[in-house]
């Protein structure tokens, strides 16, 4: 972990995998957060968390593997100062452009319900989000929370 990113030691960790299935997400987003209450996070921090990871679940079950069922890899490292790191890997089809892909309201999928603000939501409840993606080779989503209140220096 680098040092911007949380700045004291990991004190615990988590891995699950699950296959990209859109009823797996209830379980993504609820493992999490029972994880991150290790920190004894408020009550509204947990929402944040549960909704952030729904998003990039969710993105790993409709855009990366998009007719087919894959594996989502989610990793979660807590700090003893009081952050959450949430790694949510797929191997799916990639992100041809990231930047694009970030901006509100931006969608590949025009013909569905789909509004484009999943990395908007996700940007909006954590203290930061990174997005690497390689056409082909698949996508990793890491959200930053700190638990207590305080931002981290991006």
């Amino acid at each position: 972990m680098r040092k911007k990113d949380m700045t004291g030691s990991i004190k615990n960790t988590m891995k699950l995998v699950l296959p990209s299935l859109s009823v797996n997400e209830s379980m993504a987003r609820a493992a999490v957060a029972a994880f991150c209450s290790q920190l004894d996070p408020a009550s509204t921090e947990l929402a944040d968390i549960k909704c952030a990871v729904s998003e990039a679940v969710t993105n790993c079950t409709v855009h990366a593997y998009r007719d087919r069922v894959g594996l989502i890899y989610i990793t979660v490292s807590l700090s003893s100062d009081g952050y959450a790191k949430i790694e949510i890997r797929d191997r799916g089809c990639g992100i041809e452009d990231v930047k694009q892909a970030l901006q509100p309201l931006y969608t590949t999928d025009a013909e569905s319900e789909r509004s484009g603000l999943g990395f908007t939501v996700m940007e909006s409840f954590c203290d930061k989000v990174k997005v690497r993606s390689k056409m082909g080779v698949g996508t990793t989503v890491t959200l930053i929370k700190r638990f207590g209140g305080r931002k981290t220096d991006a």
